[in-house]
């Protein structure tokens, strides 16, 4: 596809991501709703970047153009986007945002009237209408039939609710203190409301979007002030939020950053000993650690893998009837409270945890030892695909041979080639990723 990666269409605003581009893919996916259409109603949310003022106007401008009424409720997390779509009754709902990247970049996601994202299926379909220049220029409205929109500021209360429901009501977070990093992103205001609400002492970190500043330094990709924080406050946790807060990292009150593979197998168990885990297992993604698996088998308990994207989590998840899942980056699926990623769902989860288990963090999210691993990310002019690539299935063949599992991709959001490898032994797998990172460089940056 030309326009949709793996988490929506993204790209930098005002170059690919244009008003034109907004406006054109809001129609397209307008007239594919409106086929299924209930309501006749469309939400949108965005994050806190800059852009985000001229892509939705440009969606709102290509929604009315066609008919559709649009609820415009500002800055809120995607899983927010997920759940009031569907507690709104509206056809689709869309949220604004590029995530984790940094402010110049912006996305737009789709979700379907039951909160759900977009297959790959339908996304294809939407592509087709952007392309169709007569089928646009027919959809279009006159009149009386031109669609209105409407900004609401009192719907964030709803999700608030929602996400106070996902922790156990027999408990309290009144003895806990709690840094929390909102990455200047879409969860600045519902972050620290929720935890205060649940008795929290909070120490918020980057809450003060400006436009520019989101992931500037700050959230879930750098954590560094969340782990000084956490040591100068003598906090119980560190819980640090991307853009559009889908996605948590989670700091040990020594200071210390949770792998990811680690929290999602403390979970996973903790669901099980408790009786809520359904489906006899749970689901990640080729990413997570071989010691995730061993962990799972323990607990006799199976690890589902999917591709990467938490969409893909959620389909072996609904495919299997498992209710856990998520990703090692910090996409975290309970699906008995969200429909996709939720970094403040999944944070109060872990906070339960803690409370039931009375273990601090360092002891209670840290259940396994994982094998040596290593992720390289190398930036790239252009992604040649890999089977094109010159020497390539040797230097895979090899590194079975001497028992490396490796993971190589292309992002679906950014010019990079990801490299992962894994393996018992640290030195052989560090060396090995030094060879890897000069053949690719060789390679794609020639």
């Amino acid at each position: 596809m030309k326009l949709f990666g793996t988490d929506g269409v993204r790209g930098e605003a005002g170059t690919f991501l244009t008003a034109q581009l907004a406006m054109k893919i809001a129609m397209a996916a307008g007239i594919y709703f409106k086929a299924h259409s209930k309501t006749n109603k469309i939400l949108i949310g965005k994050d806190t970047r800059r852009s985000g003022y001229m892509i939705e106007n440009a969606i709102v401008s290509g929604l009315t153009a066609i008919g559709y009424d649009v609820i415009q409720i500002g800055p809120m997390p995607t899983p927010a986007i997920a759940y009031i779509t569907e507690n709104m009754r509206c056809d689709a709902g869309i949220m604004i945002s590029a995530s984790h990247n940094s402010y110049e970049d912006n996305g737009i996601k789709f979700f379907d009237s039951y909160g759900d994202k977009l297959p790959q299926s339908v996304e294809e379909e939407i592509e087709k209408i952007y392309f169709n220049e007569d089928m646009l220029l027919e959809a279009q409205v006159k009149g009386k039939e031109i669609g209105k929109a409407k900004r609401i500021d009192d719907v964030i209360g709803r999700y608030i609710v929602q996400l106070k429901n996902s922790f156990p009501r027999d408990l309290s977070l009144k003895n806990m203190r709690i840094v929390l990093d909102t990455a200047n992103g879409a969860g600045y205001i519902v972050g620290p409301t929720v935890l205060e609400e649940l008795g929290a002492e909070v120490i918020v970190l980057h809450n003060k979007p400006d436009g520019f500043n989101i992931n500037d330094n700050c959230g879930a990709l750098h954590v560094k002030d969340l782990c000084e924080n956490v040591i100068k406050y003598r906090a119980d946790l560190g819980i640090a939020l991307d853009g559009d807060a889908d996605r948590v990292v989670v700091v040990d009150e020594n200071g210390t950053v949770v792998d990811g593979d680690q929290l999602l197998g403390a979970l996973g168990a903790y669901m099980h000993e408790t009786g809520v885990l359904k489906g006899k297992g749970i689901v990640s993604t080729v990413m997570s650690n071989q010691g995730l698996d061993e962990f799972m088998k323990f607990h006799g308990l199976k690890l589902f893998r999917s591709d990467v994207g938490d969409k893909n989590v959620l389909e072996i998840m609904k495919k299997e009837g498992i209710n856990f899942g998520g990703e090692q980056s910090g996409h975290v699926i309970v699906s008995d409270y969200a429909k996709t990623g939720d970094g403040l769902v999944c944070a109060l989860q872990i906070l339960a945890l803690l409370i039931r288990t009375n273990q601090k963090a360092s002891i209670a999210l840290r259940p396994f030892a994982l094998y040596p691993q290593k992720l390289v990310n190398i930036n790239v002019k252009v992604k040649k695909p890999l089977d094109m690539i010159d020497g390539l299935d040797a230097k895979l063949k090899a590194l079975d041979e001497k028992g490396i599992r490796h993971l190589i991709r292309y992002s679906g959001t950014e010019n990079k080639l990801r490299i992962l490898l894994e393996c018992k032994d640290a030195k052989k797998m560090n060396l090995q990723m030094d060879d890897m990172v000069e053949f690719f460089q060789k390679a794609l940056n020639a």
